[in-house]
């Protein structure tokens, strides 16, 4: 208060001249101002402030506990196959098939943990046709999943099944690396690793047979040493599937990565440049969808034939424990799911089966494969 006092005893003598009667108001401002500089503006009784005390710095991470749920499972309830794909990563080291009351008690908890989509893979899904029906009736019709896709060598599938099955199934994907049969035979892509001459008559058949039942057609393709330099692109624009995937040839720590294994990949690897070289030829498709080992390396949710949460990204394999025996969340929290690398290769896409036939998304605009007309 000693700068106020000793202004207003000033003040007669400065207010003698205009001049000094502005000096004074200046004066009188810049004091106001000095003692208010600092102090809270009034809050009315009440009111909550926005102000928070100050805490340490938190690591921006979350908890262990919040795992991301289970978007998009890949289940492979069986490793059992009858090819013999030399560069395959999920070999057949067991003939074990989980009950089918255990693999629905499974889905069901996955669906109640947030799962959208469900493929099933393997090994060949359809060695065991039984197994496989119900599971798809199950799943679509009692809980209700938004998308079943399943992924086949196409060998074992009957229309019979695809026509009983169709309203369960959203959408059938086939391994179709090549449409040259001494291609297939050096992959192994065969009944006891020889290519079937039927074999590309066969992936034909499936495409009109989904076409017809609605089921929507993908097809994977693995870019390996032997198929690098093909030209792919006529064929797949005749079967028109809606999205093709086109993998790099990948090596896993613990399934195919030397002699030891049942399949040893290394002599199916391709360079950087063969890579480039085979996606390049293909782009111009608008089902083209590529993924590169970086790409692949933990963005997939993958689930073995004892529901065992598989890590097969950098490093040795890991498996976590049954969720039938721990649950889902723990399961998750055991392995690494790069969510984000998901969500980048979009994860998540138009994955329901249309209520039509056919689409204009297709390679071909639709296709129109007549099966009657093939000559093979």
């Amino acid at each position: 208060m000693g700068i106020l006092t000793s202004i207003a005893e000033t003040a007669p003598s400065l207010f003698g001249t205009v001049p000094n009667a502005f000096c004074v108001m200046a004066v009188l401002v810049l004091t106001v101002a000095y003692i208010l500089r600092g102090r809270p503006a009034p809050v009315p009784e009440g009111a909550a402030t926005s102000e928070k005390p100050d805490q340490p710095n938190q690591p921006n991470q979350p908890m262990v506990d919040d795992a991301d749920p289970p978007v998009s499972v890949n289940y492979f309830p069986s490793r059992e196959c009858n090819y013999a794909c030399g560069f395959c990563f999920h070999t057949n080291t067991s003939g074990y098939i989980l009950p089918l009351d255990d693999a629905k008690r499974g889905m069901r908890l996955l669906k109640e943990a947030g799962m959208r989509k469900l493929n099933i893979a393997g090994g060949e899904p359809f060695l065991h046709p039984k197994f496989l029906g119900e599971l798809l009736r199950y799943c679509k019709q009692d809980l209700g999943l938004e998308s079943i896709s399943i992924v086949s060598n196409g060998s074992k599938i009957q229309q019979k099944f695809l026509r009983e099955h169709a309203r369960y199934l959203d959408i059938l994907a086939i391994s179709c690396d090549s449409f040259v049969r001494d291609t297939n035979r050096a992959i192994g892509r065969g009944e006891n690793g020889q290519a079937d001459k039927d074999h590309v008559a066969q992936v034909f058949r499936i495409a009109a047979w989904c076409r017809e039942y609605g089921i929507m057609f993908k097809l994977n393709t693995v870019v390996n040493i032997h198929n690098w330099d093909e030209d792919m692109a006529a064929q797949i624009a005749e079967l028109a599937p809606f999205r093709w995937k086109v993998f790099q040839c990948l090596l896993v720590e613990g399934e195919n990565e030397d002699e030891t294994r049942v399949r040893d990949a290394r002599k199916f690897l391709i360079s950087e440049e063969q890579w480039q070289t085979f996606c390049g030829r293909h782009k111009h498709l608008p089902c083209y969808v590529p993924e590169d080992n970086e790409t692949m390396a933990g963005s997939y949710l993958l689930l073995d034939e004892r529901l065992r949460f598989l890590d097969k990204g950098d490093g040795p394999m890991k498996k976590s424990d049954s969720l039938l025996d721990v649950g889902v969340k723990k399961a998750m929290q055991q392995v690494r799911w790069d969510k984000g690398a998901f969500d980048r290769r979009g994860g998540v896409y138009e994955w329901q089966s249309p209520q039509t036939l056919g689409g204009d998304e297709a390679c071909g605009g639709g296709g129109g494969i007549d099966t009657k007309e093939l000559q093979w």
